[in-house]
């Protein structure tokens, strides 16, 4: 790829958002005619970078330049007009207006000073021709699947004569053949001397269709290789930032807390599929026991607490609590069975900012302190104080609002929601993510407290440290699938890594 001269050259981008940086003298490049994957964990940078290329943000500093020109497009209506063009994963096209119209929508033919219908409908088709799409292109957008919607993004980005075109996570809601048909269009693109960013957290993807990758990590740009150079547990050390080296000679890390797991299973998933993220997964959790669930990000972790949650409907497989078969419509089935979730987004599906500590702590129990549609507000203040002092929440009192509290004192407002259910199994999605130092380490003594009481813990974490040193057992997902069942004695980080990028599917009967 060094013989290829850089279509887009971006050197020491900084950017800040209310003083945090969310950018910090990162660089990313790309050649002509080439296929660049851009990676990284949650937060790690990616798409404020495309969002500053596109003239969605402005940077604080540093220098892009695009086809040998310095630029700083002002919006992407400008970015487009040069030549970029961004299909994102959520398709933002026209559903009820035909293939035609969506492909030139902006830019459509005219004669006299009217819409061109017939010559709009052809050009459209023989741009879809280049791609093996041959659909009517009359038809309203609607009326095809997600990968032909997906071709017509692609189509519509050609027909602007893009000179460089960025992909995020194109292949999230394409099945395998339609995947395939992807590779040869990305490959046709890239023929024509086109540029591809590919955003994707699927390794086998990037190895497939990539010839370069950037891994991008807390705001940074980490490091730029060849496919061809970089080893998929290299690459994954790299978004984690881990050093292949050190853990190899440290090998498992030492277990802080003590365990008193039970041989009483308290939830049971096997050979769970759930929408387009969740493939095959199987885990168990016993009382006492804090189980990690472990994988880069898009692995599927969250999807699959939210179908042991009810929130989503599984599409096959079973979940047995206790031993007893069940099939959650909606959370309040979990719920009454003895499950409690503590989500990833605390801000947007947790607390409710503008209520107080009070009615965010007692917002689940609320239906059992009611009667007759009143609250029993002596109840209600005696489980908001016991609760407050139990799990050392610092505030002003039970009528702060809960988003005048740090983050670290959110989440005790929401691990005391579920507690006060006085529930047998706790889903916790990455409880200690945003949270200070202190903050933090309150939260994962508070942790192996409740299953040091007898709680079960499914706990989802990005962070290696919290997986090896506050589990008693893991499982680790890769592209929806669980690829490894880690016992304590084999949990470290070189086999959580190495599960990550080259696992295969463990359901195999292991987990009657």
């Amino acid at each position: 790829m060094s013989n290829l001269s850089p279509l887009l050259r971006m050197e020491a981008i900084d950017k800040h958002f209310n003083g945090v940086a969310a950018l910090t003298k990162a660089d990313f490049q790309i050649a002509r005619g080439e296929v660049h994957a851009l990676v990284g964990q949650n937060g790690a940078g990616k798409s404020t970078i495309i969002k500053i290329l596109t003239g969605a943000y402005r940077k604080d500093s540093g220098e892009i330049t695009f086809d040998g020109k310095r630029v700083e497009f002002a919006s992407p209506e400008e970015a487009q007009n040069s030549g970029i063009a961004t299909i994102y994963q959520e398709i933002n096209l026209i559903p009820y207006r035909s293939v035609a119209e969506n492909i030139f929508l902006g830019h459509a033919p005219q004669q006299f000073g009217f819409l061109d219908w017939s010559r709009m409908n052809h050009e459209a088709k023989e741009l879809l021709r280049r791609f093996d799409i041959q659909i009517d292109v009359r038809e309203p957008l609607f009326a095809y699947n997600t990968a032909i919607q997906q071709m017509v993004a692609i189509a519509r980005a050609v027909s602007f004569k893009a000179k460089l075109v960025i992909m995020d996570e194109p292949t999230s809601s394409l099945a395998d053949h339609e995947v395939d048909t992807l590779y040869g269009v990305i490959s046709q693109l890239r023929d024509a001397g086109l540029s591809v960013v590919f955003v994707s957290h699927k390794l086998d993807e990037l190895y497939k269709v990539c010839d370069r990758v950037t891994v991008m990590r807390d705001g940074h740009t980490i490091a730029t290789s060849e496919m061809t150079k970089i080893t998929k547990l290299e690459l994954v050390a790299a978004m984690l930032g881990r050093d292949i080296q050190t853990v190899r000679r440290e090998g498992q890390t030492s277990f802080y807390g003590t365990s008193h797991v039970t041989d009483y299973t308290l939830i049971k998933a096997k050979r769970l599929q759930a929408g387009t993220k969740v493939k095959d997964v199987s885990l168990a959790v016993r009382a006492g026991e804090i189980v990690g669930l472990a994988g880069l990000l898009g692995s599927g972790r969250t999807e699959v607490a939210k179908a042991m949650f009810g929130a989503d409907q599984i599409d096959a497989g079973t979940i047995t609590v206790a031993g007893n078969p069940v099939r959650f419509r909606e959370p309040i089935d979990a719920i009454n069975l003895g499950i409690g979730f503590c989500s990833e987004d605390r801000k947007v599906e947790g607390i409710i900012p503008e209520m107080s500590v009070r009615d965010n702590l007692t917002l689940a129990i609320l239906p059992r302190l009611t009667r007759s549609g009143i609250v029993d507000e002596v109840r209600q203040r005696e489980i908001v104080n016991r609760f407050i002092k139990r799990l050392g929440i610092k505030t002003s009192g039970p009528e702060q609002k809960i988003k005048e509290l740090s983050g670290g004192n959110q989440q005790k407002v929401l691990l005391a929601r579920w507690l006060c259910m006085e529930p047998r199994l706790i889903i916790l999605d990455e409880p200690t993510r945003g949270i200070d130092v202190g903050g933090k380490a309150d939260i994962q003594m508070l942790i192996r407290e409740l299953a040091d009481a007898g709680l079960g813990v499914l706990m989802i974490s990005s962070e290696l440290e919290e997986i090896i040193e506050g589990c008693d057992h893991a499982f680790v997902l890769r592209d929806g699938r669980t690829v490894a069942d880690l016992q304590r004695d084999a949990l470290s980080e070189i086999a959580v890594m190495t599960a990550m990028a080259q696992g295969e599917s463990t359901s195999d009967g292991r987990f009657e």
